[in-house]
């Protein structure tokens, strides 16, 4: 027997975006309407607010939850299963570093300690200043060309040295200010 979703107009939802801003909260409605009728409709919802947000607020998951009428564990559960959902608000620029095999043959794992260091942060960690998100990626299809690295989803790197790294960073940080 299928759970029925919750009506998007229950007076109770509310009272479960009590720490969500008004655009975060427009974000979520939009798309537990956009999703909520599809089966399986939680990852699709997921996927929706964190493409619109960036990340996926703490306090959005016991709306899902509601909307959904699964309970905020099984929401969560999800969330939190899979490394592509942010639970924090990433930087104004993503640093994706390929770890996979061809890139650590050509000298990935020491632009990753270079990276790690000269940034302070870790994977899945932001600098300081919200600049820089630094993120692990597992292949960028440039495998002949490593280490490779790629910026904001769009931009992508090839032969990074620790030089080219400490460039790149600082072109985002002054695009950034």
């Amino acid at each position: 027997m299928a759970v029925q979703p919750r009506p998007l107009e229950s007076p109770r939802r509310r009272e479960h975006a009590v720490d969500l801003a008004a655009d975060e909260l427009a974000v979520v409605e939009a798309a537990l309407a956009a999703h909520r009728a599809r089966p399986g409709a939680l990852l699709p919802i997921l996927h929706a607010v964190q493409d619109a947000l960036g990340w996926i607020p703490p306090a959005a998951l016991p709306v899902v939850a509601h909307g959904l009428n699964l309970t905020r564990a099984e929401v969560h559960g999800v969330a939190s299963f899979y490394p592509d959902f942010r639970s924090t608000r990433p930087g104004r620029h993503i640093v994706r570093l390929c770890r996979a095999e061809a890139c650590q043959a050509l000298g990935a794992r020491a632009l990753e300690a270079h990276a790690r260091h000269s940034l302070g942060i870790d994977f899945h960690q932001t600098t300081a200043d919200g600049a820089i998100t630094l993120e692990p990626v597992y292949c960028l299809g440039n495998c002949g060309c490593g280490p490779s690295l790629l910026v904001d989803a769009d931009e992508l790197h090839a032969r990074v040295t620790a030089d080219a790294f400490d460039a790149l960073v600082r072109r985002m940080r002054e695009a950034s200010t």
